[in-house]
């Protein structure tokens, strides 16, 4: 995939990876489509560059999301790239029953039922285009889970069979559907957990490598290592991230 003049969606464009993706793919020349909650945070970015149009919505609510799908395709009818990078996560004693509902509903809309949403409604605008790419920001907590969240950690690894078979499907289209594999990254979503995170600009800085070479599966900082772990020890992988 080029790196410049695309047209894309970027959900969680308000924080932390989608934040930081949409600041610089628009400082490469993108047309950007920032999509997230937060309207103030939204301004600024459009603020920051010409080519950052917002959308604020939520993406927890189907009929917004159809509703976000058909203002795309009327408005950027060249879109070329999706990037689902909302992602929320929550951690809780899950024995404790019925009052994490709420809870449990909304972190798998956002992180699973979204980015199936967006990708079933805009595959039409992408498959029109000589090249376009789906893209899916999962997690290495989809390959081996920890114990403390583990609505989350279902979510991610249900992203990540998603896209790969939906990558079998395209294999012979003009979509390149690729998944991204992040370890811990410096976000707000990440606040007070865990140590050695990578920066959001170093996540980019990955990204646009593996986004370049049209790689279909990007495996961010030590999420090789993890994979390479995985192979040889599963077990050993385990030990590791359980109680991260």
């Amino acid at each position: 995939m080029k790196l410049s003049e695309n047209t894309i969606l970027i959900t969680g464009a308000t924080s932390g990876i989608g934040y930081a993706l949409a600041n610089r793919l628009a400082s490469l020349g993108n047309t950007i489509i920032a999509v997230g909650r937060n309207q103030l945070v939204l301004d600024e970015l459009a603020a920051q560059s010409p080519h950052v149009h917002p959308i604020a919505t939520d993406l927890a609510d189907v009929e917004l999301v159809e509703a976000l799908a058909t203002q795309v395709k009327q408005q950027f009818p060249r879109l070329n790239v999706l990037i689902n990078s909302a992602g929320i996560q929550y951690n809780y004693p899950f024995a404790e029953g019925a009052v994490h509902l709420p809870a449990i509903t909304h972190e798998i809309t956002v992180n699973l039922l979204a980015p199936l949403w967006l990708s079933s409604l805009l595959l039409p605008t992408l498959l029109a285009q000589p090249e376009a790419a789906l893209v899916n920001i999962s997690s290495g907590l989809g390959l081996v889970p920890k114990q403390s969240a583990p609505v989350y950690c279902g979510t991610k690894g249900g992203l990540h069979l998603f896209t790969k078979a939906l990558g079998y499907q395209l294999a012979r289209t003009s979509v390149h559907v690729m998944e991204v594999i992040p370890p811990l990254v410096d976000t707000p979503m990440t606040a007070g957990r865990g140590r050695n995170k990578i920066s959001p600009d170093q996540f980019v800085d990955e990204f646009l490598r593996g986004f370049a070479r049209n790689r279909r599966e990007i495996n961010v900082g030590k999420v090789g290592l993890l994979r390479l772990i995985q192979r040889i020890s599963p077990a050993l992988a385990d030990t590791i991230l359980k109680n991260s």
